[in-house]
């Protein structure tokens, strides 16, 4: 038995992030693509999240034009969570 035969036909993880990349840098502005860049360096997740959302939008078609840097913000403040705010009392 040879497990080998199934793992063929699928594409490594280098062609599945080299096609990732490939179509973000259609979906994304210059501008944004840099955001997006230093958000994966210090939040991979939230990166990796927003990186799904868009190509999902994209490939049900609901992306018609190119993300531009404001509506890059726009995404990633509405994925993160919101702050806590906690208020100290001295007695």
């Amino acid at each position: 038995m040879s497990y080998d035969q199934g793992d063929q036909n699928r594409p490594s993880d280098e062609e599945i992030l080299a096609q990732k990349e490939i179509v973000l840098k259609q979906l994304l502005s210059p501008e944004a693509r840099l955001r997006l860049t230093n958000v994966r360096m210090v939040k991979p997740e939230l990166a990796a999240l927003v990186e799904n959302y868009l190509i999902g939008m994209a490939s049900q078609g609901k992306i018609r034009s190119q993300i531009s840097d404001e509506q890059l913000k726009q995404i990633l403040q509405s994925t993160q969570q919101p702050k806590r705010d906690f208020k100290i009392e001295r007695r």
